[in-house]
C-alpha cells in the first residue's frame, strides 16, 4: 500500500487494511511509507520485521568478519545521499571533524554525483571516498571486507534508494543504524542504533531489534558552519503581506495529515491576518491544499507557498516566520534544526514513535520544553497562545540566539566526541568477546 495520498478521505480505511494486514503478518506497506502513517511504535516493527524477513530472510548471511588490527577504528558510512540532501547538510562538519589520530573514514556512496559543492566538501571529509552507485550489493559487501571495517553505519534504513542488502552480507563485525531512518529495521544483522533518551525512551526498547544507544544532548547532529544569507528578503518579496503572524511549515507535504492541517486553519480563523508559509509541493497537492482551506472557511491565498532554492537562500527567508507548526506522526527533523538556527521557534506535539519525537529532543537539548505538547488539542491552544504573544515570540529567538553561540544542538565538535564514544565502546565490547547490549554515552562537562 502506498500512503501518500492526496485524498484525505481514503487515508483512514487505507490504514487500517494496512493495520488488519501487518496483523496477519503480510508484506503490504513499505515501512518507510508506514512511519509516516502510524504513531506506534509496536505496528512499525511490525512492518518493518515482516518486510526484512520477506525481502533479507532468504540465505544464510556469512559470519562477521574480525576487527581489524590496525591503530585506528575503520568506519565506512554508507549512504545514497553524499550530495545535496539534508543528511549531508546534518553530517557535513562531523565527517571534518572526526579525529583522524584514533578514526579513519570512509564514504560508501552508493547514489548519484550532482556536482555540487556540497558533494566536492564531502570528497574531501573523508579519508576514502567511494563511489559505488554500479557496484552489487555482493561487491560493495566484499569491498567492506577487504578494507578491514570495524564499523559500518548505515544512514538510509527503509527510505529512497536503500541498501540494506549490504549490511545483511555482514561486511563489518559492528554494524549501526543512524539519522536517515528514524526506526528499527527489523534486521538481526544491525547492531545498533543510535538515539537519545527522548527518541526512543527505555521503556521502548522491545520495539527495536537493534540495541540502543543513547547520546547525550540530542541524537540529532547538526553543521554549525550552515549559514543563512547575510540578510533575508522583505516580506513581499517572499510572497508574504507586510503584517500579521507568519505560521510557518517546511516538512515534506506527505507529513501533513487532516487533523493537523485542521488545526491551522483553526488558527489562521482566529488570528486575524495571519498566513500558512508551506514549501511548495507539486501542483496536485497545492490545488488540494487550497481546496481544503476553502471548505474551512479560510481564503486560499492565506497559504502562501514558498519556492524551492539553495539553501543559504532558505535559511535567510525563514527568519521571516514568527512560529513553526510541526506535523505528527512524522515531526520535523532537519527542518526544525533549519528553524531554530535562525532563531524561529518550533511548537511540536510528541509522538509515541521515534518519528514524531525528534522535534521533542532538540527542542529539550536547546532548552525550550515549554514548546513541547502532548496532546494536539494542548499544540493547537499553545500556537494560539503564542500567535498573539509577540513578546514571549521575541524571547524564545533571543534564547536560541544564545543556544546557536553556546548551546549543544549546535556545538557540532561536541556532538562528534560523543558519538566517537559511543563507536570507541562498541569496538571495545566487542574487544571483550562481549555481545551487542544498550548502552548511554556519558555527557562531556559544558564548555
Amino acid at each position: 500500500a502506498k500512503l501518500y495520498c492526496c485524498d484525505w478521505d481514503g487515508i483512514a480505511p487505507l490504514k487500517a487494511r494496512v493495520a488488519a494486514g501487518l496483523q496477519d503478518g503480510k508484506r503490504v506497506v513499505f515501512p518507510g511509507h508506514w512511519i509516516a502513517a502510524s504513531n506506534s511504535p509496536a505496528d512499525q516493527l511490525r512492518a518493518a520485521a515482516i518486510w526484512a524477513a520477506d525481502i533479507y530472510g532468504s540465505g544464510t548471511a556469512p559470519p562477521p568478519p574480525a576487527l581489524s588490527k590496525h591503530g585506528r577504528i575503520r568506519i565506512a558510512y554508507v549512504s545514497a545521499d553524499f550530495h545535496a540532501h539534508a543528511t549531508a547538510f546534518l553530517m557535513a562538519e562531523l565527517f571534518e571533524r572526526h579525529d583522524r589520530t584514533r578514526f579513519e573514514t570512509i564514504a560508501v556512496s552508493h547514489g548519484p554525483d550532482d556536482g555540487s559543492a556540497m558533494r566536492t566538501r564531502l570528497v574531501g571529509a573523508f579519508d576514502h571516498f567511494l563511489d559505488v552507485q554500479h557496484k552489487s550489493d555482493d561487491e560493495v559487501a566484499d569491498l567492506l571486507r577487504a578494507m578491514q571495517v570495524d564499523i559500518a553505519v548505515d544512514l538510509k534504513g527503509y527510505t529512497q534508494g536503500a541498501r540494506l542488502g549490504i549490511f545483511q552480507r555482514r561486511p563489518a563485525p559492528i554494524q549501526v543504524s543512524y539519522l536517515g531512518y528514524p526506526g528499527t529495521t527489523g534486521l538481526g544483522c544491525i547492531d545498533y542504533v543510535l538515539a537519545d533518551r527522548t527518541v526512543i525512551p527505555p521503556d521502548q526498547l522491545a520495539f527495536y531489534t537493534e540495541h540502543v544507544v543513547w547520546l547525550p544532548d540530542t541524537y540529532q547532529v547538526n553543521d554549525s558552519t550552515r549559514a543563512a544569507g547575510v540578510e533575508s528578503p522583505s516580506r513581499a518579496a517572499a510572497g508574504l503581506p507586510p503584517d500579521g503572524v507568519v505560521f510557518c511549515c517546511f516538512n515534506s507535504n506527505y507529513k501533513i495529515t487532516p487533523e493537523i492541517f485542521a488545526i491551522w486553519m483553526r488558527l489562521l480563523a482566529q488570528v486575524p491576518g495571519s498566513v500558512l508559509w508551506l514549501l511548495r509541493p507539486n501542483e496536485t497537492a497545492v490545488r488540494h491544499l487550497r481546496q481544503a482551506a476553502q471548505v474551512a472557511g479560510v481564503e486560499p491565498e492565506r497559504i502562501v507557498f514558498a519556492e524551492r532554492t539553495d539553501l543559504a537562500s532558505h535559511l535567510a527567508r525563514l527568519r521571516l516566520a514568527d512560529l513553526f507548526l510541526d506535523t505528527l506522526p512524522y515531526n520535523a527533523h532537519t527542518t526544525a534544526s533549519d528553524a531554530l538556527l535562525v532563531g524561529v521557534p518550533v511548537l511540536t506535539c510528541i509522538g509515541c514513535a521515534f518519528p514524531g519525537r525528534v522535534a521533542a529532543s532538540l527542542l529539550q537539548a536547546a532548552g525550550l520544553p515549554e514548546l513541547i505538547t502532548d496532546s494536539l488539542e494542548a499544540y493547537e491552544a499553545r500556537a494560539l497562545e503564542l500567535a498573539r504573544d509577540a513578546a514571549a515570540r521575541a524571547g524564545m529567538r533571543a534564547q536560541l540566539t544564545a543556544h546557536i553561540e553556546s548551546g549543544p544542538v549546535f556545538d557540532t565538535d561536541r556532538f562528534r566526541q560523543h558519538l566517537e564514544r559511543a563507536f570507541t565502546e562498541m569496538v571495545e565490547r566487542h574487544r571483550r568477546g562481549e555481545p551487542p547490549a544498550p548502552f548511554a554515552v556519558e555527557p562531556l562537562p559544558p564548555a
